[in-house]
């Protein structure tokens, strides 16, 4: 083979594998943003706001000890301070939450859910936990969830068997 049919070979290669990348992309994004749409509509359906939601998981969820500081809600929220500080504050007004002073530092406010706060959260848990499963073959379906862009895949391999 010559070198010009090796690297007209090699450019064909990579278009597929830039192809097949893309549609993975596609289909994973087609099944996250699934996902999303699903949670948001069941978090109004059972009275908060998509926000709240997430503020409610990150609470009991995030750092592992079943309350969060309003500076581990604005990491995993990946917001600003002041605006998770504005939807503590609502969350809180709708009973969902409760706001203390840390002991051992006072510059520190740490938020746990209150009973309905669990209530709602566990509903909400429960909800997402069954579409997750039902949604699994859409994660299936989507090459990146088994490593494709990994040199594993032999469809993404070159000629010489690297990725």
């Amino acid at each position: 083979m010559t070198a010009k049919a090796i690297s007209a070979r090699a450019k064909a290669m990579n278009s597929a594998r830039l192809a097949a990348t893309v549609r993975n992309l596609a289909q994973f994004r087609y099944a996250l943003r699934k996902f999303l749409r699903f949670s948001e509509n069941v978090a109004r359906k059972v009275g908060v706001t998509p926000q709240q939601h997430q503020l409610l998981l990150g609470i009991q969820g995030f750092s592992g000890r079943g309350s969060a500081s309003v500076s581990e809600l604005a990491e995993f929220l990946q917001e600003r301070h002041h605006s998770v500080v504005g939807l503590v504050e609502r969350a809180e007004q709708s009973g969902l939450v409760r706001r203390t002073q840390d002991a051992a530092d006072r510059r520190v406010v740490n938020v746990t859910l209150t009973a309905r706060g669990k209530r709602i959260l566990l509903r909400l848990t429960r909800r997402h936990y069954e579409e997750a499963r039902r949604l699994s073959g859409l994660w299936e379906m989507c090459e990146l969830s088994r490593g494709a862009h990994t040199a594993k895949n032999p469809r993404l391999r070159n000629s010489n068997g690297r990725s």
